[in-house]
């Protein structure tokens, strides 16, 4: 069983891991929508979770990716009707 391992890119990570932290759907709903494996999306909610407290310490992103992930929000926001 060889195959190729698929690579997500940031935004996609970020885009599922911020619906998944909203609740709206459950993570195997979230999957089917994605066409992604279940344990992706709770991996990558886990890893959001886990960057949170990197923000609130200081630690923070660097500003052009900060700029992305508003972005991002702003756009999903604008999805969903917020």
């Amino acid at each position: 069983m060889t195959g190729k391992r698929t690579r997500y890119s940031a935004e996609f990570k970020a885009k599922v891991a911020l619906e998944a932290l909203r609740g709206e759907l459950t993570t195997a709903q979230l999957a089917a929508k994605h066409g992604i494996h279940q344990t992706m999306v709770g991996e990558w909610k886990r890893q959001a979770m886990e960057g949170l407290t990197a923000v609130f310490s200081g630690k923070a992103a660097a500003p052009e990716s900060a700029k992305v992930a508003e972005a991002e929000v702003e756009k999903l926001h604008a999805k969903i009707g917020q």
